[in-house]
This record gives structure tokens, sequence and C-alpha cells, in this order.
């Protein structure tokens, strides 16, 4: 019998393993030298809080569920019913066929189909891959439908540095903006710069008590482009992601959920093609014409 979180991929190279499940492309497990770099789930369980999925049309939230493109006005089913917005797009559940895979590689494919609400087509490859640099994750869409798509990507891990929770780590996040939200459905408003503020991680320090589920952009690159985000623990020890421009965005989220639920056992690192509600305002929404594709990557390592 299949595993309720689908087919299991199993990957080694060198010090790194990992646990890829077919529903969701999703990143069960991922470990280095045995220490858990990401929240793990048992594999025959319902994938909980979107762990490790990825997100795909959209990630994040498309408020009340609708958007218009191209003077044609869209609603979506809403998959976020507490707050009444559609939640980390429709590919979430699919079950991904297996394309190509080996010891440390496999590359995992699905297609969106055309629907109510997003009426649009999308092949995806989701590729997971393990060298000495750790796990390397990349989507690819191809619009296989006859009308341009609207489209965001990222994924979903929650990070762990060590022993503990999320109140005992230190974040190093180099963004210099945060999109501020409503407190209770979480509504893009302005955007802010973090100076000094609670949100301002530009220089590692321990998060303790601080509640974070926000977006946040202009972010620092280092000669490469790339953005590095760590999560350490008192050691100095944790782990880290990595991205390039094509994730100008990134959602922190502290994992809180009420008691009795273990909350803040990892800490939520989304790198976004595009930010909240970005089928709405437009901003950086990747508009892929038929038969064109876009591509977005990210990787996991330890510290």
């Amino acid at each position: 019998m299949t595993e309720l979180s689908g087919r299991q991929y199993s990957l080694e190279s060198g010090r790194y393993r990992a646990t890829i499940s077919s529903v969701g492309a999703t990143l069960r497990e991922l470990t280095f030298d045995g220490r858990n770099l990401v929240v793990p789930f048992d594999a025959d369980e319902v994938r909980p809080a979107f762990r490790g999925a990825t997100l795909a049309p959209w990630p994040n939230r498309v408020v009340d569920g609708t958007y218009s493109l191209g003077g044609v006005d869209y609603e979506l089913s809403l998959t976020e019913p507490k707050r009444g917005h559609a939640l980390h797009g429709l590919a979430g559940w699919l079950e991904y066929g297996v394309s190509e895979q080996s010891a440390d590689r496999v590359v995992l494919t699905a297609t969106v189909e055309a629907q109510a609400g997003y009426p649009f087509r999308l092949e995806l490859t989701v590729e997971f891959s393990l060298d000495d640099a750790g796990l390397h994750w990349s989507v690819s869409a191809l619009n296989t439908g006859h009308l341009v798509a609207p489209f965001g990507t990222g994924p979903h891990p929650y990070l762990i540095a060590g022993a503990g929770h999320v109140d005992d780590w230190s974040l190093e996040l180099p963004a210099d903006s945060v999109l501020t939200v409503t407190e209770d459905r979480l509504i893009p408003l302005d955007l802010e710069a973090v100076d000094g503020g609670v949100f301002d991680f530009r220089a590692v320090r321990t998060i303790g008590d601080t509640f974070i589920d926000h977006a946040f952009t202009d972010l620092a690159r280092d000669e490469d482009g790339a953005t590095i985000v760590r999560v350490l623990d008192a050691s100095g020890s944790g782990v880290g992601m990595t991205w390039g421009f094509d994730c100008p965005w990134v959602q922190v989220h502290t994992a809180d959920v009420p008691p009795p639920a273990a909350t803040r056992i990892g800490l939520a690192v989304e790198p976004m093609t595009c930010p909240p509600d970005a089928f709405n305002s437009g901003t950086d929404l990747i508009l892929i014409e038929p038969d064109e594709s876009a591509t977005a990557g990210w990787s996991i390592f330890a510290i």
C-alpha cells in the first residue's frame, strides 16, 4: 500500500540524506550526518502545514480567492477557510510522477490542469539533487495551454537549527524591507524598511518570542548574486538556505500554532518569485506565454 504522502524517493550524497514524497513534490526529510535540517513528518501521514511542499502556480495567498487578468475576473476555491483566501497554489496535493531517478537525484512531473478560477494548463517539473554543497531544488513550469498564464512559485520547508525551538535560535535575514499585513487575515498592506525594528535581522540575532509571518524583499546578495539566510543554534551550527535573482522575495514564519499542538518547532523560510497576493497587485508576477516556461530554484545546506 502506498503511504499517505505518496511514493518515497531516497537520495544520498556524502553526508547528506533526503527523502522526497510524490504528493506535492515534497521534501519530507533532509539530514546532515543524521541531524535534521528540516522538520520531517512520517511517510504515512497527511503532510502537515504544507511542510516541505512545492508551491505553484502561486506561493502564499490570493486574497479572497479573486483576481483579474486581461480584463477577465476569476474566482478560486478558498483553501484557507479561516482567513478566506486561496492558499499556496494548486499543486500541493497533486501526485507527481517520476521521470528521472538516480542515487542522488530525482525529477518529478505533474500537470496543473485548466480549471475553474485558473483556466491555464502548466506542466511542472520539480528536480531535487544532493551533492557536497547540500540539497538543490528547482521548479520549472511550461505553459501548454492557449492563454498567458499567471505564475509564481516557492518551497515551504521548516528549517531546524538544532535542539530546542525557534525561540532558542538566531536568524540572519539580509532583507531591507518587510511587507506589513493585517493582523487577522494577513492581507498585504505596505512595504516598510526594517531599520532597527522587530523584523530587522540583517545582523544575526536571537529570534526569541518574536512572531513572524511576513514577506521580506530588497534582499542583499553576494558577488555571485546569491541571497543567504542562516538559522543558527547557540553553538553557531545550524542550517542555511540560498537562492538567486529568480526569487526577489522570502516569506518567513515562526510556525506558531495554538496549543496543544507542537509550536515553533521550525522556522519556515520560503523564497518566492512574487509576494503575497501578486495575482492582484501584479508585483513580480510571472506571465508565461503559451509554449514558454519559467524556472526558479534554491538550495539548503548544513552549517
